[in-house]
């Protein structure tokens, strides 16, 4: 999936893998995407670094599991354990993706690069919590499960 994104941006982006924990950095994981502007003729990679923390505190604060119980409910009782334990990478990769937004809006310099951690902390938590339907969807949507529109959480804003 990806992210919501303006028809009119130069970029393709696509996730190549991730989260992966970052070495030496055990409060910290990384996303990397292939980014390609249509100017380029090749893509470069884009790594693109969280901390824990701050994943943790946007999942409270998008009341991440409240939000998406629901639709897991549907699952198959065998499957849902496997897609709860997908859950927290499922949501590092949608809140990376809104930091390499973040970038991409201010314009990308066509090498390999990486976003640290400590790079726009105060606007990725303002980019996720104005995008938290993004966020959720995105997590849904991997999980390849609807949500349950019946229930009044998912109905609910932030």
């Amino acid at each position: 999936m990806t992210p919501v994104s303006s028809a009119d941006s130069p970029y393709r982006v696509t996730l190549f893998f991730g989260p992966e924990p970052v070495e030496d950095r055990p409060d910290v994981v990384a996303c990397v995407f292939n980014v390609k502007k249509r100017s380029w003729k090749a893509g470069i990679q884009v790594s693109v670094e969280v901390t824990t923390r701050q994943l943790s505190d946007l999942q409270q604060k998008l009341q991440i599991i409240n939000r998406i119980s629901p639709a897991l409910k549907t699952l198959e009782e065998a499957d849902r354990p496997n897609a709860e334990i997908r859950v927290p990478d499922l949501l590092a990769q949608a809140v990376s993706w809104c930091k390499l937004d973040l970038r991409l809006d201010s314009g990308l310099s066509h090498d390999t690069q990486r976003i640290a951690a400590d790079e726009l902390m105060p606007e990725l938590n303002e980019a996720a919590t104005a995008r938290h339907e993004y966020v959720v969807s995105y997590i849904l949507s991997e999980l390849d499960v609807l949500p349950n529109l019946s229930s009044p959480s998912s109905h609910s804003d932030l």
